[in-house]
C-alpha cells in the first residue's frame, strides 16, 4: 500500500525509479495543488550510504533534531508515533503511521488522527558511481489546522519547510551538526530583506541537531 496513492490527487510513483521520476533528463513536477491540498517534491544528494540515511529517517524520535518546530515524537508502536509541533504559542499534535517500510530504500507514511492531514514518501537511491545517496521527498499537506496555522504563524508556506528540513537532514547526516544563521550580525535589511528572511526561514529556530554523525 502506498500512502500517496490513498490521496485523490496522488500521482503513481513507479517502483523502479522511485520518487525521482525523470523525463528527458528533467524531474517531473509533483502533482498539482488542488482540492485544498498542497504538494512538494524536493531532492538532495547526501554524502552517506542509503542504509545509514534510512536508519536516521526511520528513527522518528530523533526527528526534532532536524525537523523545524517539532518538539517531540513518541513511538507508540512498531509503525505508529505521536508528533507534537509548536508554532509560537500554538501547539499542534497528530498521530502518524508508516505504511511502507523498505529498509535502505523507501518509507511512506500518513497521519491517522489529530490536527494534521498529511502523507509522504521518502526514497533513498544510490547516486551514480557510488557518490552518496539521492534522497527524494514527496509530501502532501491538506490545508487544515496544521498547514494554515503554519503559514500564518511562520509567514511561509509548508513547502518551504519541507525543503529546509531536507537541508537540515543532509547537514546532520554529513557533518553531525546543522549550521545556524540565527544571531548572525547584519545591518538593516529593508522591507525586501525582511521578507526574504521570513520566506527562507531565518526567523524560525534551526533544529538543535545535537547528535554525533549518524552511524
Amino acid at each position: 500500500m502506498n500512502a500517496l496513492n490513498e490521496k485523490p490527487n496522488a500521482e503513481e510513483v513507479p517502483r523502479r525509479s522511485g520518487a525521482s521520476v525523470v523525463l528527458d533528463g528533467r524531474y517531473l513536477p509533483p502533482p498539482q495543488d488542488g482540492e485544498g491540498k498542497i504538494w512538494i517534491r524536493t531532492s538532495a544528494l547526501v554524502n552517506a550510504p542509503a542504509e545509514e540515511l534510512y536508519r536516521m529517517w526511520r528513527d522518528v524520535e530523533s526527528a526534532p533534531l532536524w525537523q523545524e518546530q517539532i518538539v517531540s515524537v513518541a513511538r507508540t508502536g512498531e509503525r505508529t508515533s505521536h508528533w507534537v509541533m509548536q508554532l509560537k504559542d500554538k501547539r499542534v499534535e497528530w498521530d502518524s503511521e508508516v505504511l511502507n517500510d523498505e529498509p535502505g530504500k523507501r518509507i511512506t507514511w500518513r497521519s491517522v488522527d489529530g490536527d494534521s492531514d498529511n502523507a509522504g514518501e521518502v526514497i533513498f537511491e544510490r547516486a551514480t558511481a557510488g557518490r552518496g545517496t539521492m534522497v527524494t521527498v514527496l509530501q502532501e499537506f491538506k490545508m487544515s489546522k496544521l498547514a494554515s496555522a503554519w503559514e500564518t504563524l511562520t509567514g511561509r508556506n509548508p513547502k518551504q519547510a519541507v525543503i529546509e528540513n531536507l537541508r537540515h537532514f543532509k547537514a546532520l547526516a554529513e557533518t553531525g551538526e546543522i549550521p545556524r544563521s540565527q544571531g548572525q550580525p547584519h545591518g538593516p535589511r529593508g522591507l525586501v530583506g525582511e521578507a526574504k528572511a521570513s520566506a527562507y526561514g531565518e526567523k524560525i529556530a534551526t533544529p538543535s541537531g545535537v547528535r554525533s554523525k549518524a552511524s
